[in-house]
């Protein structure tokens, strides 16, 4: 199993951006693919993007699609989501998941405590 923790929230203006980051703990990070899920106060967790395990196949959200971009480094067991140009509706605590299959990634897959990140209009 890997162990995953986030960071890099925060609180940001409108149009501004921050970096979050899941960190891996464990064997063979390179083996699962990853995702990035949020969850907004009275709503349900969803999807925000996703990265396989050799990072070659990426797919987004379509809310958050030509401003936000998932990356990896396995060399430093890493996923990082890059966040740009950021609205107050992307507000939400944000969590990390990972599974060996990227078809099957779901929200339900986050296991940590997330980190909030609050976009002030």
């Amino acid at each position: 199993q890997v162990q995953l923790v986030e960071s890099g929230g925060g609180l940001v203006q409108a149009g501004g951006s921050l970096r979050l980051s899941c960190a891996a703990s464990g064997r063979t990070f390179s083996s699962y693919a990853v995702g990035w899920f949020r969850q907004a106060p009275g709503k349900d967790r969803e999807f925000v993007a996703r990265i396989s395990g050799g990072g070659s196949v990426i797919s987004y959200a379509d809310s958050v699609k030509g401003r936000f971009t998932i990356s990896r480094d396995n060399a430093k067991d890493t996923v990082d989501l890059q966040m740009n140009r950021l609205k107050p509706e992307d507000t939400a605590v944000y969590c990390c998941a990972a599974s060996n299959s990227y078809d099957t990634l779901r929200p339900s897959n986050c296991r940590g405590q997330g980190t909030q990140v609050t976009v002030s209009s």
